[in-house]
This record gives structure tokens, C-alpha cells and sequence, in this order.
């Protein structure tokens, strides 16, 4: 007799781990520790678990994980969006540690997602520089907005503040490229998706940290992951806008500041620009539509390891 397989939710804490299975219902708690860890593989490994399901929670689950699928473990890292709407079609509303894990344990049982490999100890440290990068940008921001409103004797101490986080900036911009030139296989990947006209270092990075499926995926699939597909909106006889949502943000952010880009002086993307323009197509759409043809190019470029050709003779800029 088959022995019915067991599913795991995993709800992270920073300084707990809650966890429930399937079917049998039980739960327990350990710490967020290495300790706390080490209990729950010991628990988990006799089991022999068909899946374990966790949220993204920023960091706090990285620990976890990485020992989980150490110890050989099937992992996979949800997004807490797809989580709660699976709660809610369950008809869960409330919200505790304890219900959260029993959530992700049926979503394992239900919906059995597939898992990837977990990105290496350098990808993450890779997305963590661009994660910081963008915060020194949004302090940029800010700074700078405030400078605009604030008291004369208060600029004095907002443009030091500024000055010292471009200088962050200008580091972590160089510690990018550093992490990227140290990886043979990363050097070659980013020297393919910079010969695009529009793909410069910072998409380049982004798409080598948060979208290590690039190239590995049909068009489809990769489009879906990114958050550029369109997606139906249709009931009965009613036909709703199709839209792009959910997907990788950063990911999404970057291909469409590579169209932006890549619709002045990429020659592929300004043709497709300029016709999806002449239909009658808003400024927005065709420029969601020429990202999604971007990575559509990216993702075969890497699949069959070849540069980028220019259909034409055109001066190449990048952003």
C-alpha cells in the first residue's frame, strides 16, 4: 500500500518557525534558530515530506531554507500574495502563526507547486546589493524632495546627507559589477544581455539576480514569472481589459525601463513600438508589449547562447 504523502507549511517569524502538516493536522513551534532548525529537520527527514511551503518574508526564512534543503528536503518559497489568496478562497479570513502554517500546508496538499533550485550564497548576495540599492535610491528621493520644502537652516545637513548616500550609491553600484565580473557564468550571461540596445549593467543585474529562470523557460512561462503577461478578465459575456500583474516587481520595473530605453535606439523594439502605436494602442500598453518582447528576445538569447544582431545599422545606447 502507497503511504499517503505528507505536506509541510512552514510559517516564518523572525524569531519563531511554526509548523503544520498534512493530513494528519498536527503542529508544533521551534525557534528561529540553528538550533530550532536542526529540531525541525529531525523531525521532518523520518516523515520524508513530499513538499514544504513557506512564505517570503524578507530574509527571515533564508536560514531555514537553506538547512531544510541541506538536509534534502523539497522546497519551495511561496509568494505571500498567491498564499493569501488561496486563504481566502478557502473562506480563511482570520490570520494567526498557527492558521498561516495550516494555510500553507493545505496550499502544499492542494496545490503542489513545483520546487526550483534555491539561489547560491553569491545570487543572494547579489539580490541583497540591489535591494539596498534601491533603498539609497528611494533615500534620494526623499532627501531631495525635502530639500525642495525645508527650512533654509536645515539644507545644510539634508545636502551632507545626500552627498554621503550617492557616495553609498557609487559603492554599491561597483560592488555590482564586482560580484558579477567574479562569476565566469554570470561575466557571460551579462555579456549577452548588454549587447541588447536598452539592457544596461543595472537591468542586466536585476534580471541575473531575480530572474534565474531566464532562458531555462518556453516565452510563455517566463513572461507569466516576470509579470508581463496579460492576463484574462473575462465572465460570461463580458471582456475585461486584459492586464499585467502580480510576477516578480523588480523584475517587471526593469524590463520596462529597458523599453523605455530600448524604443529610442533599439531598432527591433521601435519598429514593434511605432506599429503597436499606429493600431491605436495607448502609450502604456505598447510599452508593456515591447518589454514583454524584450524578455521574449532575452530569454532565447540565453537559451541558445547568442548575442543580440541588429536587424539594422543603429546607433546603440543603453539605460
Amino acid at each position: 500500500m502507497t503511504p499517503t504523502p505528507v505536506f509541510v507549511g512552514l510559517d516564518v517569524a523572525k524569531a519563531t518557525l511554526d509548523v503544520a502538516l498534512r493530513p494528519s493536522g498536527e503542529q508544533w513551534q521551534v525557534p528561529n534558530d540553528e538550533a530550532g532548525v536542526a529540531v525541525l529537520v529531525d523531525r521532518l527527514r523520518p516523515l520524508g515530506p513530499a513538499l514544504v511551503v513557506c512564505e517570503a518574508t524578507g530574509g527571515f526564512e533564508r536560514a531555514a531554507i537553506a538547512m531544510l534543503a541541506a538536509a534534502g528536503l523539497p522546497v519551495v518559497v511561496a509568494n505571500p500574495r498567491q498564499i493569501r489568496d488561496f486563504a481566502r478562497a478557502t473562506g480563511q479570513l482570520a490570520k494567526t502563526d498557527q492558521i498561516d502554517a495550516a494555510i500553507l500546508a493545505l496550499f502544499a496538499e492542494r496545490v503542489r507547486p513545483a520546487p526550483r533550485a534555491l539561489p547560491t550564497d553569491a545570487a543572494q548576495l547579489l539580490d541583497a546589493l540591489l535591494t539596498r540599492r534601491r533603498q539609497l535610491l528611494e533615500m534620494l528621493v526623499a532627501e531631495k524632495n525635502r530639500l525642495g520644502f525645508a527650512p533654509r537652516p536645515l539644507h545644510k545637513g539634508i545636502q551632507q546627507h545626500i552627498r554621503w548616500l550617492e557616495r553609498q550609491l557609487d559603492d554599491v553600484t561597483k560592488d555590482l559589477a564586482d560580484q558579477i565580473e567574479r562569476s565566469p557564468v554570470w561575466r557571460a550571461k551579462d555579456d549577452l544581455l548588454q549587447s541588447v540596445p536598452g539592457v544596461g549593467a543595472i537591468v542586466s543585474a536585476v534580471l541575473l539576480a531575480e530572474l534565474p529562470e531566464l532562458g531555462t523557460l518556453s516565452h510563455k512561462q517566463i513572461a507569466t514569472l516576470a509579470g508581463v503577461a496579460p492576463l484574462a478578465r473575462d465572465s460570461g459575456t463580458l471582456r475585461g481589459k486584459r492586464m499585467v500583474w502580480g510576477g516578480r516587481a523588480g523584475v517587471r520595473t526593469a524590463l520596462y525601463l529597458a523599453a523605455l530605453c530600448g524604443r529610442r535606439w533599439n531598432p527591433q523594439l521601435r519598429r514593434f513600438y511605432e506599429r503597436l502605436l499606429a493600431a491605436g494602442k495607448p502609450k502604456k500598453v505598447a510599452l508593456i508589449a515591447c518589454a514583454r518582447k524584450l524578455l521574449t528576445i532575452l530569454n532565447a538569447m540565453l537559451r541558445d547562447t547568442t548575442p543580440w544582431k541588429a536587424p539594422e545599422l543603429a546607433v546603440q545606447h543603453s539605460c
